[in-house]
């Protein structure tokens, strides 16, 4: 053998051994629940660490009986007329323990926000729940349940999105054939206001604007993306403001080709025009839902496109996944990286649309250079498909559920069964090796109420030595959850000043709060702080 063939067959070896940027980096999954008797198709964290779950109505019985006297009777059931069985539950993470709730009317497809005083408002659904609005106020017992407003709702509303407004109102936009878009609650404004940009991008075939992505901008309009297009609207006056570029390719993202979206961390927040960001990755390409019918599963789209929605001339930046994702969930992260979860790798949304289960996490790092922002995560045993669902809890997990690609729930003979269980998935922050470095937050306590521009001291206590360019505070909005898409998720890098010692490894820092509702909606959030990217446990605080 030649010394040239001998060099490069060492250095073929060399670089195998060597870390590939789509090699699998950490995190851990546990399993939470074997089943909590339904399907994870919408959740919702509230202040109280309790999360509220629900599929839908008409899948028939499911596993998780109601209490004594409450069956629901219901004669526009197309399933059961008489179900004694829940449909929602209320899991509570502390005790990793859930028991059954009472959902009268359909909620299949639905959607939803907390409002400032921490109730969950629930809107629409199918059959009977499309216009109903449902409450749900938590409670630190086990008494508290669904209360439901029939014809809540103006319109009827499948697949819409809400989104909390600085008012305190939800806004409802779009849902099946509903091009238009209405207020919660009804105290002012009692109509429905057409949106023709919902009509634009309907296609007729398929609907594949449904669930638009929707975020509330830094100078308080409203972002708004359908099928492949987007426009900065001032929903006020109903006028489009902007209209942006379609991402290369004019491919679809939103439902059913279901790619997901996030409002990167809104940093910087006492400039006078405070910059924004999107990013949307994955979903499938055009014709992938009528192929997917004919049951030939087209690749789902490998690309994330990041645009920076405040500039006056904004255009999309393309960069490829580890590998394509359909269905994927996005998640904020405490320390501003976005964990990408769930999915598949070929067809869309919808029943047995979808094969090759993604089964790996990817987290993807915003203030990386291009090329170097993704890295893959350890692997889950478990397919998350259609109905699937992931969100941000106060401990730095991530709670990981649902999928049910079926009609009805189906756990035997089809290549994907319905899913009942609960896990978690622990990035690798939560590492043991990161316990010296890990803060621990003692002021401000659970529940503390801030007002908007207020200066807050934040008391924080670490093993090891602090690295005071290396500690950033951040407040996070608990998402509604479902198909994708997390409804009102938000995190905001707050203003700190220098890190104070106050000795036995205790340190605080001063922060503000944002100066109005714009940037941040009057609410419950999770403040936590990060060190060198390691964040605390999150602390309840209400800003008002």
């Amino acid at each position: 053998m030649s010394k040239l063939l001998i060099t490069l067959a060492i250095l073929s070896l060399l670089f195998s051994l060597l870390p590939s940027p789509t090699a699998a980096a950490g995190g851990r999954w546990q399993l939470l629940q074997k089943s909590i008797g339904i399907t994870a198709m919408h959740m919702q964290l509230l202040n109280n660490d309790r999360v509220v779950i629900f599929d839908r109505t008409d899948f028939g019985r499911s596993q998780l009986s109601l209490p004594d006297g409450k069956c629901r009777n219901d004669r526009f059931d197309t399933a059961l007329k008489v179900d004694c069985t829940a449909h929602s539950a209320e899991y509570d993470v502390t005790s990793n323990t859930f028991r059954a709730l009472t959902v009268q009317t359909d909620v299949w497809c639905s959607s939803g926000a907390v409002i400032a005083d921490g109730t969950l408002i629930q809107t629409g659904g199918y059959n009977d729940g499309e216009r109903r609005v449902r409450v749900f106020k938590p409670c630190d017992g086990r008494t508290c349940d669904w209360q439901e407003i029939d014809l809540g709702l103006s319109a009827k509303r499948w697949y819409a999105t809400n989104h909390i407004l600085p008012d305190g109102r939800q806004i409802i936009i779009g849902g099946r054939r509903q091009f238009n878009y209405e207020y919660y609650p009804k105290d002012t404004d009692k109509n429905v206001h057409n949106l023709p940009f919902l009509s634009e991008t309907n296609d007729k075939r398929i609907e594949n604007n449904l669930y638009p992505f929707v975020f509330l901008n830094t100078d308080g309009n409203l972002f708004v993306f359908a099928n492949n297009r987007a426009i900065l609207w001032n929903y006020a006056s109903n006028q489009v403001v902007k209209t942006y570029p379609q991402i290369p390719g004019g491919d679809p993202r939103s439902y059913p080709s279901t790619g997901s979206a996030v409002l990167l961390p809104l940093k910087n927040i006492q400039a006078r025009n405070v910059k924004a960001e999107v990013l949307v990755c994955g979903g499938a390409p055009k014709g992938a839902y009528v192929q997917a019918a004919r049951k030939k599963f087209v690749e789902a789209l490998k690309t994330c496109a990041r645009i920076k929605i405040t500039d006056p001339n904004p255009n999309w930046v393309v960069e490829n996944m580890p590998r394509a994702r359909v269905m994927g969930d996005m998640a904020l992260l405490p320390n501003g990286h976005v964990l990408i979860i769930n999915g598949a790798g070929s067809g869309t949304a919808g029943w047995e649309n979808a094969i090759d289960p993604v089964l790996n996490p990817v987290l993807y790092r915003p203030d990386n250079k291009a090329g170097s922002r993704f890295e893959v995560e350890n692997p889950t045993k478990t397919p998350r498909m259609y109905h699937s669902a992931a969100m941000l809890l106060r401990d730095g997990r991530i709670l990981v559920g649902g999928s049910n690609p079926h009609a009805g729930y189906n756990f035997t003979g089809v290549t994907f069964p319905t899913t009942l269980s609960l896990e978690a998935f622990s990035p690798n922050y939560l590492g043991e090796e990161f316990s010296n470095v890990r803060p621990r937050i003692l002021l401000p306590t659970s529940h503390t109420k801030v007002k908007y521009a207020q200066k807050l001291f934040v008391r924080f206590r670490i093993g090891g030595n602090v690295a005071q360019n290396l500690v950033s505070v951040t407040l996070v909005s608990p998402s509604f959850t479902t198909h994708s898409f997390s409804m009102n998720q938000r995190l905001l890098v707050l203003p700190s000043g220098q890190i104070r010692s106050l000795g036995k490894k205790t340190y605080d820092v001063e922060v503000a709060m944002p100066r109005s509702a714009i940037l941040a909606p009057a609410g419950y959030y999770l403040l936590f702080v990060n060190h060198q990217e390691i964040p605390s446990e999150g602390v309840w605080v209400q800003l008002n």
